[in-house]
């Protein structure tokens, strides 16, 4: 019940920004400003000041670390076995590995602040630090090998390298990292400044989660979508809950790496098909999907691991 009562608040908040878009209230305008801000300004200060202050030596977070990186490995290859099992073509087939790996980090912060106070937060910024550019990278690849002829690819791999290194998420990540490995806070007024804006970030990027919600695509969901969802909503948090016994975690560090595994799809999944050749209309079927669906699962994953 603790765990239940703890995620109500943040699919509330999501299904609140659903409402918000569905009935206009306020102008379609806001919502990509939002959400631009959320990712360049308000979450980049949450995760920096999370980081800068954490006690890392306090939580045995290596064998998150390997937990969570495995897992993410084990379910690509799954995922490229069912789109053969499926007989799915390139761009379905790049689709279906976004869906398998990329989790929405937004999701991920709100949760681990609701379960597990400034500890989850530790863990989960840790999380994001690594799997963000892993599965910015296998998402790429894919793309680049199985995208429709005539995308927009990249070419070579310093883009997207560019790309990933240019991502403030992981950015905010590594500079707190870097200061916390230094033992350097962050300095007068710039601290308290960054301190002030990440209390934006969880109610903003949760309502622009639920702004995104297209109930319509959902119901176009074929077999490959079920696929996807299946494989992000049970079988991911699944494995990396038989790692997290392998790597005898327990607590927070457990908490977290199977709460962060059962998350559903980011929606930069859809923006990366999009550009890249990828099938658009199946990551905006999934993307709701996984979100709707992770509404029951996450609760009962949680619930069931006490």
């Amino acid at each position: 019940m603790a765990v239940v009562l703890g995620l109500a608040p943040v699919f509330a908040i999501i299904l609140l920004g659903y409402l918000l878009r569905r009935r206009e209230s306020v102008p379609d305008s806001f919502w990509p400003a939002a959400e631009q801000m959320t990712f360049y300004l308000f979450f980049p200060a949450l995760l920096l000041t999370n980081t800068v202050q954490a006690n890392f030596a306090a939580q045995s977070l290596g064998g998150m670390v390997g937990a969570v990186v495995a897992a993410v490995l084990i379910v690509l290859a799954l995922a490229i076995i069912a789109a053969r099992v499926l007989k799915l073509d390139g761009p379905a087939t790049s689709s279906l590995i976004q869906s398998a790996i990329r989790p929405n980090v937004y999701l991920a912060t709100a949760t681990a602040a609701a379960l597990a106070g400034d500890p989850g937060l530790i863990a989960v910024s840790l999380c994001i630090a690594v799997i963000v550019p892993l599965v910015n990278v296998i998402s790429v690849v894919a793309l680049i090998r199985c995208a429709a002829p005539g995308a927009a690819l990249p070419a070579g791999f310093a883009p997207v390298a560019s790309s990933i290194a240019r991502n403030p998420l992981i950015l905010a990540c590594l500079g707190g990292l870097t200061l916390n490995a230094l033992a350097v806070p962050l300095p007068p007024v710039l601290g308290p400044l960054l301190q002030i804006l990440a209390r934006a970030a969880l109610p903003l990027g949760l309502l622009a989660v639920g702004a995104g919600l297209d109930l319509q695509a959902s119901r176009r969901a074929g077999p490959a979508v079920l696929a996807a969802a299946g494989l992000k909503l049970v079988t991911l948090p699944l494995i990396t809950l038989v790692l997290c016994s392998a790597f005898e975690l327990t607590g927070v560090p457990r908490l977290i790496a199977i709460m962060f595994a059962g998350l559903p799809i980011s929606a930069s999944a859809y923006v990366m098909a999009r550009q890249m050749g990828g099938n658009a209309p199946m990551l905006a079927s999934a993307i709701t999907a996984t979100t709707i669906g992770a509404a029951v699962t996450m609760p009962l994953l949680l619930a069931a691991i006490g």
